[in-house]
């Protein structure tokens, strides 16, 4: 990949227009991409997108849009996704978009987990999941790839499942872990309230499925909505440190039979 990448541009160096040269710009700007060179792949992006026709879901403005928001050059990621054809936000600043839910699969040191996230960008997400993975956290923003590998389908809608490529924004909010003793599927709907309503995480040790890398990659369907039953059973808790115990005070009040214990940093 290092050779072919600097024969690519030392073509391009004296045959920048030729027919073709528009391939030629794309692959190498993808090399560098791939090598995470992103100041490179951004030069060579705008070019490959400079002779890449508009509007028509050319790849170029894809990887130029990546490149782009990596550096947090919104001008220039906003461009790429007009040229590539999707809608963004008015504004020249950040795009902060609702490009609806999908799936990103987190690479921590080559631990991979599958989390919901909310779109902000074509390229850019929210994690919405109260991760398991050592240092990653309920709310921080990842940027991911933009093809799909392996999907998750809930009543009946596909949502893809996209590649970390790097953590964009870390999260402030700690996990926690906790024992929970609920009477009914009601008191744990009520748990998940009383932290989704503040922003924060809420989520059941058992909704973790572990699969392997070819399952991960398959599709695969999961229920809708909040699914534990009743009983003790554990949980991972996004909130501040100072706010967790108060939270679970004032959920254990509001009926009875509910109770929590054993609660402790996780991350």
């Amino acid at each position: 990949m290092p050779g072919g990448r600097h024969r690519y541009e030392e073509v391009l160096r004296s045959f920048p227009d030729e027919e073709g040269s528009s391939i030629w710009w794309f692959d190498a700007a993808l090399a560098h991409k791939f090598l995470r060179n992103w100041e490179k792949a951004f030069e060579l992006g705008k070019e490959a997108a400079a002779r890449a026709p508009r509007g028509e879901a050319d790849p170029a403005y894809w990887n130029l849009g990546i490149a782009a928001t990596v550096l947090r050059d919104w001008p220039v990621a906003r461009d790429a996704w007009s040229g590539y054809g999707i809608s963004v936000p008015e504004g020249d600043g950040e795009i902060v978009g609702r490009y609806g839910m999908a799936c990103v699969r987190l690479d921590t040191d080559g631990e991979r987990e599958v989390v919901w996230a909310q779109r902000l960008c074509p390229t850019r997400a929210r994690v919405v999941s109260v991760p398991v993975s050592a240092g990653r956290r309920f709310g921080e923003v990842v940027l991911h790839d933009g093809e799909p590998t392996g999907a998750r389908v809930v009543e009946g809608r596909k949502h893809s499942v996209f590649d970390e490529i790097l953590l964009f924004e870390p999260s402030e909010l700690p996990t926690h872990g906790v024992t929970v003793t609920a009477p009914g599927a009601e008191d744990l709907e009520a748990l998940f309230e009383c932290f989704a309503d503040r922003g924060f995480g809420a989520e059941p040790a058992s909704s973790v499925k572990l699969l392997c890398t070819c399952c991960s990659e398959g599709s695969h369907e999961q229920k809708s909505g909040v699914d534990v039953g009743s009983g003790t059973q554990d949980f991972m808790l996004a909130a501040p440190a100072d706010q967790v115990v108060a939270l679970l005070d004032g959920w254990g009040r509001a009926a009875a039979g509910r109770s929590w214990r054993d609660l402790y940093p996780a991350g």
